[in-house]
């Protein structure tokens, strides 16, 4: 009983079709490069974006995705005290000089490690998550793996020097995303320019220059070892569009800032992201021995898509619906599919659900119903 009749809705959006028009190309100095939109994951530019690498401070992305992880599952608390452990206060490197015993609250060593790279405070913050920096460390691998960085393996958490501990910017790209899209509050701290700690008795800067002089800078992540170069994940939003771009290698502090604003420029130049919707609203569908006569149908997800600013007129939307359904029926049950087309070609398939439940009449429902139906009749 449940026939689909093509019924196409075509978007008022769609006026002519447009070619692609992707203006310049960004000016990349480095070894490796990606440009990617938060929302879609869609990459804008890619620059042996595989090559595996060392990521120098870059590597913290992850431990930040892992402390937010545990702050948002209510696993932790930016009000919790920590308290350093000689080892951490040992580290090397960018540091905010932990001394043995002191104790910081979490929301300071977050602080610590987005503004100034701290790794006394990256080890600190690990060992009281996971009780120690391996075991934060094979967190760091278990959670790579679920986002499909095949390009990596996390020796440390810091990103100092350590043979093996390799990355690559697609996978930077992936962990980046994953911290922006869904732990959002991190920009508190990923957007501080200068701050401190310790009742203002120490000094914060960031090392990411795009902060201060990079309209919409929202982060994220710089660091440069001599062996790494220097590198970042750098992330801008814009009229409702976030980039995310990554630099491994470059070879100054000032390419690297360059070379991140070209990416970011040529994404905001070029693309935009849109809310793909129906032309019209969705009819009610008929329930067949339903004891509602009509189910409503929506669209089971929003229909946001990246395009081509040249190709915003090309944007179609057309809509397959069933005429009838029968009883029961599941809310969140397909109905249908929107598809979203760019030029003829389908971009994104979204399914229509029900918005709601609809029981089946019992026998003595149906019964009533036939007898109703009988009396309208005569």
């Amino acid at each position: 009983m449940k026939k689909y009749l093509a019924a196409l809705l075509a978007a008022s959006l769609c006026i002519f079709p447009a070619q692609a028009t992707v203006t310049g190309s960004p000016e990349v100095d480095a070894r490796a490069a990606l440009l990617m939109e938060k929302e879609t994951g869609e990459i804008l530019y890619e620059y042996n974006a595989h090559d595996k690498l060392e990521p120098a401070s870059v590597t913290k992305v992850m431990t930040l995705l892992l402390a937010m992880e545990a702050i948002d599952g209510g696993l932790l608390s930016r009000e919790d005290t920590v308290q350093v452990s000689s080892r951490a206060a040992s580290m090397g490197g960018s540091q905010v000089y932990l001394k043995e015993g002191e104790q910081m609250s979490v929301h300071d060593l977050l602080k610590a490690i987005t503004v100034a790279s701290g790794n006394d405070a990256s080890v600190a913050l690990a060992e009281h998550l996971a009780g120690s920096e391996s075991a934060f460390v094979e967190r760091m691998n278990q959670r790579a793996r679920e986002l499909g960085m095949e390009d990596t393996t996390f020796l440390n958490c810091t990103g100092l020097p350590a043979p093996g501990h390799l990355t690559s910017a697609h996978d930077i790209a992936l962990m980046s995303r994953e911290l922006i899209l869904n732990h959002p509050s991190i920009r508190e701290y990923t957007t501080i320019w200068m701050d401190s700690l310790r009742d203002g008795a120490f000094q914060l800067a960031n090392t990411n220059k795009l902060i201060r002089f990079y309209d919409g800078a929202t982060g994220l992540k710089t660091g440069s070892t001599d062996a790494a170069g220097f590198c970042i994940s750098a992330t801008a939003e814009r009229d409702g569009m976030e980039l995310i771009a990554v630099i491994l290698k470059s070879t100054t502090g000032d390419t690297r800032t360059a070379t991140a604003k070209s990416m970011l420029d040529f994404g905001f130049a070029n693309y935009t992201v849109l809310d793909a919707k129906p032309a019209q609203a969705l009819p009610p569908v008929e329930v067949l021995l339903g004891e509602q006569e009509y189910v409503q149908p929506v669209l089971a997800q929003g229909g946001r898509i990246l395009v081509e600013k040249a190709q915003v007129n090309a944007v179609e939307t057309s809509i397959s619906l069933c005429s009838d359904v029968e009883a029961p029926v599941a809310a969140g049950q397909k109905l249908g599919e929107m598809r979203v087309t760019i030029g003829g070609e389908v971009r994104q398939t979204i399914d229509i659900v029900s918005a709601h439940e609809v029981k089946r009449l019992t026998t003595f429902g149906i019964f009533q119903e036939l007898l109703r139906e009988f009396f309208m009749a005569g």
